[in-house]
């Protein structure tokens, strides 16, 4: 018996548990709070971002009315690009300082753009202050907040994750909603200016609640390219790269479309309101399922179904029905649903194949890849509508054509990183 006593003091029993780093909370006050702040900052981030039909048409007959199509897309396609470069730095430094080392100072820039943008009427003036100004501020209220998500949920990542990104349909439908029915009262300077009022109430709130959960890492480098040599990783990647560029193109064009199509302004403007309502749900529903089926699987289906509704709904609309109403709206809706997890499960996607310390700086990297096509996807479809005398047709396959490789390319990446079967949750 002594024999036995002096063996256990010599070797005490090892026990493992989880590590603090690896428990989630997956609830609780201090989670949904995390969930609550980044909501508030993707109003004005991914709000503008997806009031991009709304912005675009407008500029185009008035303040820029003289200019090409393509040359204004360069405008709308730098804000992305922008919002989606900063991810890099921005991952890294809520990595290694946590997150409102980000979002306070994007949070006065994202107001500050807003106000020059108010003012100006010239494209320089455009440009520096929404595409410049504002898509880098706007990137501090993307990926941190969404990064900082990942860090209090694990096993419902997706549903958090789906209910922060809510806030771009919101967002994607109140500030347009500002422009429709007060720029005409009071002027398009004095729309500008409510919706900066707007982003000054959500940014201080995501000021206040959004807040990391590990401890602070040191990040050598705010780009991690090395991390390409993981095949899963790299696949990855270039599934979001491929959704990412496509997803634009609609939402920025359809304002646009349906002005051409022979709408009124109100109801033209309006078809962006209808698709961003179709986002709302479309970015919390799947995040929901997709917890239970498969992130890999959800964004599969997403982007399989926005082929065949852009390549069908909307193009046969466009070339066969003279009435294009109920097709237009029809379309908006529902690619609003479905384009929704481009935004809400593709971080998801990535966090799948990380480790969780290096899940901002992964996002950010994979962000600054995705820039690069989002930079040009707008000013492409801009210039492919335009080689076509103003017709839409081609700017419709164009897009389709694009959710077709995103497809392909979500599917060979879940096959590499799980398997080829039908079946498999991933």
């Amino acid at each position: 018996m002594k024999e036995e006593i002096d063996s256990q003091r010599r070797d005490p029993p090892q026990i493992s548990p989880e590590s603090d780093h690896d428990q989630y909370p997956e609830g609780g006050l201090k989670a949904w709070s995390v969930v609550l702040g980044a909501w508030c900052a993707m109003i004005p981030s991914m709000g503008l971002l997806n009031s991009l039909g709304t912005l675009q048409p407008w500029t185009s007959t008035h303040q820029l009315k003289d200019y090409s199509e393509s040359s204004i897309g360069w405008i709308y396609g730098t804000y992305t690009f922008f919002l989606f470069l900063g991810g890099a730095r921005f991952g890294a430094i809520l990595d290694s300082h946590g997150p409102l080392y980000v979002v306070l100072p994007g949070s006065i820039g994202i107001i500050l753009s807003l106000i020059f943008l108010s003012f100006s009427n010239e494209y320089y003036q455009i440009f520096l202050s929404f595409s410049v100004l504002g898509g880098i501020s706007a990137s501090t209220l993307f990926t941190p907040p969404l990064a900082a998500v990942g860090h209090w949920f694990n096993v419902r990542r997706g549903w958090a994750t789906g209910v922060a990104c809510t806030a771009g349909g919101v967002g994607g439908c109140i500030f347009p909603l500002i422009i429709l029915f007060a720029a005409p009262l009071i002027g398009f300077e004095w729309a500008i200016r409510i919706i900066a009022l707007v982003c000054a109430v959500t940014c201080s709130i995501a000021c206040l609640t959004v807040r990391s959960r590990l401890p602070p890492k040191k990040a050598v480098t705010p780009v991690d390219f090395k991390a390409l040599k993981d095949i899963k990783y790299a696949s990855a990647t270039l599934s979001v790269f491929f959704v990412e560029f496509a997803v634009f193109v609609p939402i920025t064009y359809i304002t646009s479309y349906a002005l051409h199509a022979g709408f009124d302004e109100q109801l033209s403007y309006a078809v962006l309101v209808f698709l961003n309502l179709g986002a709302v749900f479309g970015r919390f529903l799947p995040g929901l399922v997709a917890d239970r089926l498969g992130r890999f699987n959800v964004m599969i289906m997403s982007c399989f179904m926005c082929s065949l509704l852009t390549l069908v709904l909307w193009l046969s609309g466009d070339l066969i029905d003279p009435d294009k109403l109920g097709i237009v709206i029809s379309y908006a809706v529902l690619f609003g649903f479905w384009s929704g997890s481009a935004i809400s499960i593709a971080p998801v996607c990535i966090s799948q194949v990380c480790e969780i310390q290096d899940y901002g700086k992964r996002v950010g990297t994979t962000w600054t890849i995705v820039s690069f096509g989002t930079l040009i996807a707008i000013p492409i479809a801009g210039a492919i509508q335009q080689h076509n005398n103003g017709e839409y047709y081609g700017l419709i396959i164009f897009g389709g054509v694009l959710y077709i490789l995103s497809t392909i390319a979500f599917f060979i990446s879940r096959g590499i990183c799980k398997g080829w079967g039908w079946g498999i949750k991933f």
